[in-house]
């Protein structure tokens, strides 16, 4: 973000006539702004910057991969996307299955150029929804593929975790005939499982990206349930992982380890678990005192045994899992100043992460990067620190997409955003 204060403004009186442009100097949160003054969004520095917004608010959400290849560079991109609504009253809530399209690279304005040129309707990105009713607000989703269908689980605020093929709404986001068919019955897909099992709701949600179909489902009571597939839906575990004393807020499966998985809770610890011993004796690895306060996030590194978690107090933390167990982390960053709300490391970058926060902010490191001897730089900023960006309003979660290089998607009570910065 950029201030532009208003106050600066003067008339250039040179034989030209020409009028000065407001001065403008970086924005930091928490920096005091004067009368006048307001922050504007400095597109420079954005590749791609989109905003979108559906009828009702959804907290959670997960990127649906497609067929339209890997790495792709070339604009306008598209992307297909799975959301959970959480609508409270008399609405239904809902799972809105998204496409975002044609959406174009930002274009750099010359300074110079004060022409709507650019305001080209062709340029505009476009957001085609299919939904799926869904019973009672949706705590998380998250997506997977199962043979060679794309299959979301949700967590249920009424304790229950659902499992449900997108084919349908999927292909009718693909096609305007099958779009008017899906429309005009409004035959909502029903879930194709059912886990009643929970003695209350809960957050915690995700699929084994080794084993597909196998599933981790955490609530706030602190049990953990572990989903195996079968020929005709999924076995799940009758007797739940125990070990955390409180809720347990978020569950990652190890990226190298078929049988290994990590969860974080509200007793302030982060356990890594071995899902092929006994329930009660699967823990294998456990800081008992990670955070100061409730751990909301955790995500585990694909290339290193790292896993970044982020607590209640506003901390990051980065903790290498070969010295789990005396308790230190390998790396501490206090920048935000509310929870953190979501973390994730880059899909291939394997130094790089995103947090969000409370704060409203979303911010980007990089670990590789060190301290230089140039006393210059700001002394509260982290050199790890590359980029801020806000503009969300309670923001909850965010994702890199796997198959854009650094493109990132975030969701907040204010709609989603899709962005590329031009650090990453």
């Amino acid at each position: 973000m950029a201030s532009e204060n208003d106050n600066d403004v003067e008339m250039n009186e040179e034989e030209n006539g020409s009028t000065s442009k407001p001065k403008r100097q970086v924005y930091l949160p928490g920096d005091e702004m004067e009368d006048g003054e307001q922050l504007v969004c400095d597109e420079s520095a954005y590749h791609l910057y989109h905003q979108a917004q559906t009828d009702s608010p959804c907290l959670s959400f997960d990127i649906l991969s497609d067929h339209l290849g890997e790495n792709r560079e070339e604009y306008p991109h598209t992307c297909y996307m799975a959301a959970g609504s959480q609508t409270d009253g008399i609405k239904t809530n809902k799972i809105i299955v998204m496409k975002m399209s044609n959406l174009n690279e930002t274009k750099k304005k010359d300074d110079d150029d004060d022409s709507d040129d650019d305001d080209d309707e062709d340029d505009d990105p476009e957001l085609e929804t299919a939904t799926v009713k869904h019973d009672g607000c949706v705590n998380r989703i998250r997506v997977s593929i199962l043979g060679e269908k794309n299959v979301a689980a949700t967590w249920s605020e009424k304790g229950k975790v659902y499992i449900w093929d997108l084919t349908r709404p999927i292909n009718a986001l693909n096609s305007s005939d099958v779009m008017g068919e899906y429309t005009r019955t409004q035959e909502s897909p029903q879930p194709i499982h059912v886990f009643k099992g929970h003695k209350t709701e809960g957050y915690a949600l995700d699929w084994s990206k080794l084993s597909p179909g196998k599933l981790l489902s955490g609530d706030c009571k602190k049990d953990i349930h572990l989903w195996t597939p079968t020929a005709s839906g999924w076995d799940v575990s009758k007797q739940p992982f125990s070990g955390h004393t409180d809720s347990v807020e978020d569950i990652q499966w190890s990226p190298t380890e078929d049988n290994v998985f990590a969860s974080c809770s509200v007793d302030k610890s982060i356990r890594v678990w071995d899902s092929r011993s006994a329930p009660k004796t699967a823990c294998m690895l456990t800081t008992r005192k990670a955070h100061d306060s409730d751990i909301n996030v955790i995500h585990w590194n694909k290339n290193d045994p790292f896993i970044v978690s982020g607590g209640d107090e506003g901390t990051i933390k980065v903790w290498d899992l070969r010295q789990f167990q005396h308790g230190k982390p390998a790396a501490l960053f206090k920048h935000h100043k509310s929870a953190i709300t979501s973390v994730e490391w880059h899909p291939t970058d394997c130094s790089v992460f995103a947090a969000s926060g409370e704060d409203n902010q979303i911010t980007l490191w990089d670990l590789a990067v060190e301290r230089d001897g140039d006393n210059s730089q700001e002394p509260d900023i982290p050199p790890q620190l590359l980029f801020i960006h806000q503009g969300q309003t309670e923001i909850k979660e965010l994702h890199w997409h796997s198959q854009i290089p650094g493109v990132i998607i975030s969701t907040a009570i204010s709609g989603f955003n899709v962005f590329r910065t031009i650090s990453v």
